[in-house]
């Protein structure tokens, strides 16, 4: 069942229990306010501005995460106090702050990865929640606002939202005056946070003008609770919403100055082109994963024998780098658990009745491992972390500390320090004692793997 109102008008989709909404009352509101249908269409801009490439590169890519459309195929997937509803066509991107605990779609996985486990009853969007384990988030597999924009904007890893301004980045500007006449296609809005909820960025994806090239229309991309959606203003109603809850305009004008070393190109993930092309999801054989996915060493994988198409499966084969793992008869379906504990490339199929093979479903067992100094972290000078992986390269470490760990920083791990499994963490990282995090991020290419720990800097 598709929903009528596509993802324009979000209040209408529908949840079970809890997030139920008054769909004509909401409509009614939102047609109150100004707010137009968006234009579902990618281009960046009807505006006259020539619009840099990097720009409208960006664009494109919010709109590819804005404009999926996923079914769940069961109940199950959590949203809030409720869950997406079977049967249902949503369209963009679900919501859902997995840090190290889940998958960031796009960071951590490819788009078609969640897609295959949409298809799956038995993946870890049905059988798994966040909620409760950490804030803002639910589903195991999803995106944020500060993700979404940082996908665009080509980054290797997230920039987390108040650092998308001047205050913490170079290459970008607060724009002054902030009305919907001075805004371009690209500008981030940025929203700080507030004792209920906290900070957020949105995305200028349309600029419209008419003849006299006054502006009359801006159009807004983001991440957000529930699904990523576009939101069309009004001119009027555009200056209205920059003017409140201390929302402020900000203008990408050096790409490169921005991310700094923050940068995809070096990276595997994300990766625009298999983000963009239209899978073919196996119709046989699902991992509780998905499909072209990686997973920990010591993580059981889940084979769900599905046959939707009720063709007649007689054997789940699993091979490594070609080489025949287990061949394991099968007289119906079900799941099929596995622990395997060699590191490589997998595929796995199904032998169907009358000789044919089903699709092939692919996979990576890895391990990525670290330490810190056995003395502890100093606050004063430089250290070392020792890391090492198996099927996977360590490419970021990542630190979440100061107070309230608001202060991010990337370290991008180059091949001499893979080569000496370890990197030197510049004495700048760690400044203060407060409780502090790291994540040492590997990936390959079937996505990536965090390992993370908590520690307290010593004097």
């Amino acid at each position: 069942m598709k929903h009528p109102f596509g993802s324009n008008v979000i209040m209408t989709i529908p949840f079970r229990t809890g997030i139920q909404r008054a769909v004509f009352s909401l409509l009614a509101s939102a047609l109150s306010l100004g707010l137009c249908l968006a234009d579902d269409t990618p281009a960046a801009s009807s505006s006259s501005e020539e619009l840099a490439e990097w720009k409208r590169q960006a664009v494109e890519r919010a709109h590819t995460l804005r404009t999926i459309k996923w079914s769940p195929v069961a109940d199950g997937i959590p949203i809030g106090n409720g869950f997406y509803e079977k049967g249902v066509e949503y369209t963009g991107l679900p919501y859902s702050s997995v840090k190290n605990l889940g998958r960031y779609i796009g960071f951590d996985i490819y788009v078609k990865t969640f897609l295959a486990a949409v298809e799956n009853p038995d993946s870890v969007l049905y059988t798994r929640t966040l909620e409760g384990r950490t804030s803002n988030a639910e589903a195991f597999y999803g995106t944020v606002c500060s993700a979404y924009t940082s996908y665009a904007y080509q980054c290797g890893i997230w920039q987390m939202s108040w650092y998308h301004g001047p205050t913490h980045s170079k290459g970008v500007d607060l724009v002054e005056p902030d009305t919907a006449q001075d805004a371009q296609v690209g500008d981030i809005i940025f929203r700080p946070s507030a004792p209920n909820s906290g900070s957020h960025v949105q995305l200028v994806t349309k600029v419209f003008e008419d003849e006299d090239g006054t502006v009359t229309h801006v159009q807004v991309d983001e991440s957000t609770r529930p699904l990523a959606k576009t939101t069309k203003f009004t001119a009027a109603d555009f200056d209205e919403f920059l003017n409140t809850r201390g929302r402020e305009l900000y203008r990408l004008n050096d790409l490169n100055a921005w991310r700094q070393d923050n940068r995809a190109e070096s990276l595997r993930f994300p990766n625009y082109a298999e983000d963009t092309q239209t899978p073919t999801i196996n119709r046989v054989l699902l991992l509780d994963l998905g499909d072209w996915v990686s997973y920990k060493k010591g993580e059981p994988v889940r084979f769900n024998v599905l046959d939707k198409d009720d063709q007649g499966v007689e054997a789940l084969v699993i091979k490594r780098e070609e080489q025949l793992v287990e061949r394991i008869p099968v007289t119906g379906k079900g799941v099929i658990e596995r622990l395997l504990e060699t590191c490589g490339n997998y595929t796995a199929y199904c032998e169907m009745s009358g000789g044919s093979r089903s699709q092939a479903c692919q996979f990576s067992v890895c391990d990525v491992a670290f330490s810190l100094p056995p003395d502890g972290v100093p606050v004063n000078g430089s250290w070392d972390i020792k890391f090492q992986s198996d099927n996977m390269d360590v490419v970021i470490i990542y630190f979440r500390c100061g107070e309230g760990r608001k202060r991010q920083r990337s370290l991008f791990v180059t091949d001499e320090d893979r080569k000496q499994g370890k990197i030197t963490i510049p004495d700048d990282v760690i400044r203060e004692t407060n409780e502090a995090e790291v994540w040492v991020i590997g990936e390959n290419k079937y996505g990536r793997l965090k390992e993370t720990t908590f520690f307290t800097p010593q004097q």
